[in-house]
């Protein structure tokens, strides 16, 4: 009489499986969790996007750099806003973006802030980038490192 072959897995297999997944899951959802704040942060850079062509229109136009969001032809700070913004201000040509918007994460506090510094140049303006209070440089974006 024979014997029917088994197929299958044996439970120690299985388990060797578990533990290899749990391990990656381990690894892998820190990693994505920093890339969800980057991302987060990285909604600020383009929010500002349009006070920095303002700002360089602005300096363009008259030579100085503007004194607040008015000057420079942009709407109150309040109203540049989005899920993780809560406003984007102009303040002598440096443009505030302030995080604490409605969805953003907890690990960037509400009262973070990014910077943004006009340097002039001959005919030509260039942006430093730097954190403000409470965000922290791992979370900056890419371009702003």
């Amino acid at each position: 009489m024979r014997r029917p072959v088994q197929s299958g897995f044996t439970l120690i297999e299985l388990m060797i499986v578990v533990a290899i997944i749990a391990i990656l899951a381990a690894i892998a959802i820190p990693a994505y969790q920093n890339y969800l704040i980057r991302a987060q942060v990285s909604e600020g850079w383009a929010l500002a996007g349009s006070a920095q062509a303002a700002v360089e229109l602005f300096t363009n136009e008259t030579g100085n750099m503007p004194s607040n969001n008015t000057s420079a032809g942009l709407p109150a700070a309040a109203s540049i806003s989005g899920n993780y913004v809560s406003s984007v201000t102009v303040t002598g040509g440096v443009i505030t973006v302030a995080y604490g918007g409605p969805k953003a994460n907890s690990k960037i506090p509400q009262s973070a802030t990014l910077q943004l510094s006009p340097i002039k140049g001959s005919g030509s303006i260039t942006w430093t980038c730097k954190p403000g209070s409470g965000l922290s440089l791992q979370y900056l974006p890419a371009n702003c490192r």
